[in-house]
């Protein structure tokens, strides 16, 4: 039997950053998607299962808040159970998605940091 690759969605994020966290992911073999709105990654959630969905505390291409991806995500039986991270430095936004409903997230600072690997080894890491 072929296991599949966890699939991962980055919400959200600007080029840089989603080049940032695709190799941050690098050393996970996954699969990554990128979407720019919060309509158009609920739209890839009905489509796809994700094993983790990230989201941007800002989301780039509008200036809109992420934690209404969260909120939604929450609130839908079907999507309810798929693990999701806010991306931000910032410990009222991780809080206030936490609140929501989502896991304890990371910041961009953080990328190179062994915790942050810690944090997406349970969601990403099919080796063990």
């Amino acid at each position: 039997m072929t296991q599949t690759k966890p699939r991962v969605l980055d919400a959200g994020n600007c080029d840089p950053d989603h080049a940032a966290i695709r190799r941050l992911l690098s050393r996970f073999d996954v699969d990554l998607d990128r979407v720019m709105f919060v309509d158009e990654a609920l739209a890839n959630l009905a489509e796809h299962r994700y094993d983790l969905v990230l989201v941007n505390r800002l989301i780039f291409a509008d200036g809109s808040d992420g934690l209404p991806l969260i909120e939604r995500m929450k609130a839908d039986p079907k999507l309810h159970d798929v693990p999701v991270m806010m991306v931000s430095d910032f410990d009222e936004a991780q809080n206030r998605a936490m609140a929501a409903g989502a896991r304890r997230g990371f910041g961009k600072a953080a990328l190179d940091d062994p915790k942050t690997f810690d944090l997406l080894r349970p969601y990403l890491d099919r080796a063990g």
